[in-house]
């Protein structure tokens, strides 16, 4: 079975503090007094308190239209992926020796915040020296889920491709969605959440020579979940418009968490043999306060087993893709020992639900 050998990620450029945010909004949203009085505890019980931003806060006092943030996503999108992939190619705790860039078989890049043709894993592989018959596959559309997917399609890919290393790069630049004349509370939720960054896991198959640089236990990936709910499109995800991005999230988020989500899992833990009561921990996408409190009731879970998620989201809030990654370099750093069981899970677009399984050796 293929390993996740190393990790790094990469935080944006700005801090803002929830609180500053809030009070930028309230000056700024276009809504009626007692319509922002309404929503504007959302900012408080989202359980973040600072996200990391690619801009600072005066540029969102200004409109941009769709050329300037993609230009600035094209930026700092690469900039931020290739911080993320050197952290995680020379992190010494989890590598007795770094891994050389031209030792990589395959990117998947992940992104769903910004658009470039070529897609910038092509970048990448150039200014770090990759091979030229490295392999690419762009994902585009994935949105949350994005982070355990691609781990997910790597896992699949190291299976066919047993002497293969696989880099998976996820970025989001989700900050440069918000919509100053939006008054969607949609738009208003996502501000709330929404934050910036890039991440990077290495993916080794059975017969890698890199195996032979991992520090300690690993987690060994043992299969690879996705479903997708029908005719649920409308749940979550992009608007395509002059100005850029405008965000789509459905109030019904949380109880499909419940009703969704709670079934695969199940199906998943079933698959494998195993009670939930195993997992010491869950690699889990906090895509807010409400959907973590969701995991927590579906299976009575104590809140231990989801206190990386939860740090993640207070210091960093949402950043899409790569979100489910800083838990899990969170959770590389701490070292489990062997034999410990985990679900990495993403929601995301479609509705969709992604879930890989792992146990560490």
């Amino acid at each position: 079975m293929p390993y996740i050998l190393t990790s790094g990620i990469q935080e944006a450029d700005y801090s803002a503090k929830q609180s500053t945010v809030q009070d930028m909004i309230d000056d700024l949203f276009p809504l009626k007094p007692h319509e922002k009085k309404r929503l504007l505890p959302i900012f408080e019980n989202a359980h973040i308190s600072e996200s990391a931003i690619s801009q600072p806060l005066d540029w969102f006092r200004t409109s941009h239209g769709l050329k300037e943030r993609n230009e600035i996503y094209q930026d700092k999108a690469l900039r931020y992926s290739i911080g993320a992939v050197e952290k995680c190619l020379n992190n010494k705790e989890l590598l007795k020796d770094k891994v050389i860039p031209s030792e990589i078989d395959h990117i998947l890049f992940v992104s769903s915040t910004g658009i470039a043709t070529p897609t910038l894993d092509t970048y990448i592989m150039n200014e770090m020296g990759m091979r030229e018959n490295v392999k690419r596959t762009p994902l585009f559309g994935l949105g949350c889920a994005g982070g355990t997917s691609g781990v997910g399609k790597a896992y699949e890919w190291l299976l066919g491709n047993p002497e293969g290393n696989v880099l998976v790069i996820c970025v989001e630049l989700c900050s440069l969605t918000f919509q100053r004349k939006d008054p969607r509370v949609s738009n208003f939720v996502g501000t709330a959440l929404f934050g910036d960054g890039a991440s990077a896991v290495l993916l080794t198959g059975d017969a890698s020579t890199l195996n032979e640089k991992r520090r300690g236990s690993v987690p060994k990936i043992t299969g690879f979940d996705s479903k997708t709910k029908k005719h649920s499109t409308d749940v979550m995800g992009w608007r395509i418009v002059d100005t850029g991005f405008e965000v789509i999230f459905n109030k019904s988020i949380p109880k499909l968490v419940r009703d969704f989500w709670s079934g695969h899992a199940k199906e998943v833990l079933d698959r494998n043999g195993w009670r939930v009561e195993e997992l010491p921990f869950l690699i889990a996408h906090p895509g807010g306060r409400k959907v973590l409190e969701s995991y927590q009731e579906i299976f009575g879970l104590d809140p231990s087993v989801l206190r990386h998620s939860s740090e993640v989201l207070a210091r960093h809030g949402n950043m899409s893709s790569p979100t489910v990654h800083f838990v899990l370099d969170r959770v590389l750093q701490d070292r489990p020992h062997k034999g410990v069981k985990s679900l990495m899970a993403s929601l995301g677009p479609g509705f969709s639900s992604e879930i890989v399984s792992l146990e560490w050796v």
